[in-house]
């Protein structure tokens, strides 16, 4: 209500004031609910893992096929990015980000899932997952 007061006390005339309203629709619903609503829902995660150097070839291979079969066939796993240390490439830390918690305890339970733990158990010599909330994210449209 208080746009509209806003809008009468300016006195927007005809043409001029239906582009102002346009514009505000625009803007309001089908981007901002949207934003606002996978914001609220999604789950993000950073997982901080230390590898045993002698296996982190191996682990590495298993890491990116656990990744890339998740996000081809779970809806709700959305993203993952996993990115070594340049000082030290056996510290990885890998962005989850999942549609919601469900979407996340659908995934441990999936076949590729296990497949991945029970891989890499005696690779892996620290584990340590932190769930954050995202403040924001920019990428170019085709990417």
């Amino acid at each position: 209500m208080h746009i509209f007061e806003t809008i009468n006390k300016v006195q927007l005339a005809g043409k001029k004031w239906l582009k102002v309203m346009v514009a505000l629709c625009i803007l309001t619903f089908p981007f901002g609910t949207k934003l606002m609503a996978q914001q609220n829902n999604e789950m993000v995660r950073l997982a901080k893992i230390k590898v045993d150097a002698s296996q982190l070839k191996k682990y590495n291979a298993a890491l990116k096929e656990q990744m890339t079969t998740a996000v081809r066939v779970e809806p709700g796993v959305l993203t993952y990015y996993a990115v070594a240390d340049k000082r030290d490439l056996t510290s990885i830390t890998i962005l989850e980000i999942y549609a919601d918690t469900a979407a996340y305890k659908s995934h441990i339970e999936t076949v590729h899932f296990k497949k991945y733990k029970e891989t890499v158990k005696d690779m892996v010599k620290s584990l340590e997952l932190i769930d954050v909330t995202l403040i924001g994210s920019a990428k170019k449209p085709d990417m």
